[in-house]
């Protein structure tokens, strides 16, 4: 994987792998079988549609935090992050100040990571300032394709890390004053916010993920 990998990008020994079929008789993409954590997340959030403004920066914000680590380990940290940037409520994280960053970095129950922290609280700012033009959710629905446009991937191997999609929007995430998005975190949350389906085919989410 990438240093920038998403949750999505499998791992190396998974490369070309096709759905598999769990313990409940389902049929998954193959990193989203096992462990449980990945399971639950596979089945009931990724790839489904996200709204709402809070919702979306937090998706954005972990996104940003996994870059260079396991998914595994900011899924598990999930509700930490959640408790350490105030339920990821734009506005409340805008307004942190030293005191908030040093508790953030001394906060064992997240990644203190100096760089990732910072990149939150000045995102969580551009963001507030993006109401001003029709918010964080206008802005990301804009790198949606068209319907038929993004085609079904059948193994892992046809799961882009990133796209032209991907690349303008990460651009316009910039312009807009934000950090730490690069193209494939910026594809990485179209994944997790449903703005494209890269279930397998012969995953069961798939199709559902749009419902």
């Amino acid at each position: 994987m990438t240093p920038d990998a998403p949750s999505a990008v499998p791992p190396a020994s998974s490369v070309g792998v096709g759905p598999v079929v769990g313990d409940d008789g389902r049929g998954r993409c193959p990193w989203g079988d096992a462990p449980a954590d990945y399971r639950r997340y596979h089945d009931e959030e990724w790839g489904r549609p996200v709204t709402g403004e809070a919702a979306l920066f937090e998706r954005l914000s972990l996104e940003a935090f996994q870059s260079g680590l396991s998914w595994l380990t900011v899924l598990r940290k999930r509700p930490a992050f959640r408790s350490a940037f105030a339920g990821f409520d734009p506005e409340a994280v805008a307004a942190f100040g030293p005191d908030d960053r040093a508790r953030l970095l001394a906060d064992a129950g997240i990644v203190r990571n100096r760089a990732k922290v910072d990149a939150v609280v000045a995102n969580a700012r551009a963001v507030v300032a993006l109401r001003e033009g029709g918010g964080l959710e206008a802005l990301l629905r804009t790198a949606a394709p068209r319907s038929g446009e993004h085609p079904v991937p059948r193994t892992t191997a046809d799961v882009p890390s990133s796209t032209p999609a991907s690349s303008a929007l990460a651009r316009d995430l910039k312009r807009a004053g934000l950090v730490f998005v690069g193209p494939t975190t910026a594809y990485a949350t179209m994944q997790a916010v449903g703005l494209v389906d890269d279930h397998l085919a012969g995953c069961w989410v798939r199709g559902a993920a749009a419902g």
